[in-house]
């Protein structure tokens, strides 16, 4: 079995493109700095692995909307191994994680205070039930139904 369950955030803003032809697909890449449990190295700071992500279709049109440097999400895929030969000549190999399913793992107001994003949340009409009106037109960008 090949599954990879990782949480972390970005480390920078994905990097996103496009297949070529009739019917173009997005492609994301970003990398995730997922913390070691109870890892310190030697100036007793904490210490991370970074793994590197692909995303695909809608998956990546998601990761270009929604998420950038310091967003701290879920990811569920598989890994992948690949490898390639460099400009000079040597053979270089690669391991990715394909993301099958991405989520975000805090609110967007926790999210703010490590992205450094000071955007104040929308505010709007709100029901009484507690939850904002979100108007039609809109609502079918939204990443959840």
């Amino acid at each position: 079995m090949n599954k990879v369950i990782e949480v972390g955030r970005l480390t920078r803003n994905p990097e996103i493109r496009y297949t070529q032809g009739a019917e173009p697909m997005a492609i994301a890449r970003y990398t995730l700095a997922v913390d070691r449990r109870q890892s310190r190295n030697s100036d007793n700071q904490q210490s991370a692995d970074f793994i590197p992500c692909v995303a695909f279709g809608k998956l990546a049109e998601f990761a270009e909307k929604y998420l950038a440097q310091g967003t701290k999400i879920v990811i569920e895929g598989h890994l992948q191994s690949g490898s390639y030969t460099n400009k000079d000549g040597n053979k270089v190999y690669t391991l990715d994680v394909i993301i099958e399913s991405q989520e975000f793992a805090e609110s967007k107001a926790a999210n703010q205070s490590h992205t450094g994003n000071s955007k104040p949340a929308p505010t709007g009409p709100v029901d009484g039930d507690g939850f904002m009106n979100i108007p039609d037109d809109i609502a079918g960008e939204l990443p959840f139904n």
